[in-house]
């Protein structure tokens, strides 16, 4: 009995989720890396919007076309910080005391996927705030259509979609290879090079691009206007290539690997 005993008080509590999360969100920032690309984000949606007021025609000073803009450096940008969350401990070293701390790998890696999914949220809200300054800004010094505020609710999922496959695709990366560097080059360059090979190959152009090929599967959502059911299909079979394959594989390798 007394044995017994002794076991149950060796035992520690499990560390709440929500902790966890707050420990990611933490380190996701704290870095000097992630945190100037955190500071970026907001830093090109300033200029953006700045540009836009001085530059920019008097169609394109509504809302909905700020919102529009912001999201292009946004869904470069997110994904390197997804990366850079997932494969920080093992660049760092410091993949021995995280799974220490919390030895049920599963709950780091969900943690760090929710931590994902925030910073996926913020980025959107801070297009959203940005787009609301300068729609604005643009409204008292300019004329109509100036300053017009309609955006249809298809144009805001999708953006925040677009934001999301982006982010997802740059985890999936970095579980499967574990490295900043390497997984930000194969997230930038593989697309690119399947690009060449589809140009190359006329039966991939003809018979295979269009449901391999992620990026070209997006471009519907870059409108204002809900995709049909045939989009959404293509979308789906380019995700599950692009995303879901890398981020099965990388979870299986990560839960398996040997921490040093």
């Amino acid at each position: 009995m007394k044995a017994m005993t002794s076991v149950i008080d060796l035992q520690q509590p499990r560390v709440p989720l929500v902790r966890l999360v707050k420990v990611e969100i933490r380190k996701m920032l704290d870095t000097r890396a992630g945190f100037w690309l955190a500071m970026s984000m907001v830093i090109l949606s300033a200029l953006i919007t700045i540009g836009v007021l001085v530059v920019g025609d008097l169609p394109d000073l509504t809302f909905g076309n700020f919102f529009g803009l912001m999201n292009i450096p946004l869904s470069l940008l997110l994904p390197v910080l997804a990366i850079l969350l997932v494969t920080s401990e093992w660049n760092q070293r410091t993949a021995m005391v995280t799974f220490s701390l919390e030895p049920k790998r599963s709950r780091v890696i969900i943690a760090k996927f929710v931590t994902a999914i925030i910073a996926a949220i913020a980025a959107v809200a801070v297009a959203l705030a940005f787009g609301a300054i300068g729609n604005i800004i643009a409204g008292v010094l300019y004329d109509a259509p100036a300053g017009d505020w309609h955006m249809t609710t298809s144009g805001l999922v999708n953006s925040f979609l677009i934001q999301l496959i982006g982010l997802l695709e740059g985890f999936g990366f970095a579980m499967l290879l574990m490295n900043s560097a390497a997984a930000i080059v194969l997230f930038f360059i593989l697309p690119q090079l399947w690009s060449v090979l589809v140009q190359i190959v006329p039966w991939l152009r003809e018979h295979v691009q269009e449901w391999a090929d992620l990026e070209l599967a997006q471009i519907p959502l870059q409108g204002g206007d809900w995709m049909s059911g045939e989009q959404w299909e293509r979308l789906a079979v380019a995700f599950v290539i692009w995303v879901v394959v890398p981020s099965v594989a990388g979870l299986v390798r990560l839960l398996r690997s040997e921490v040093k």
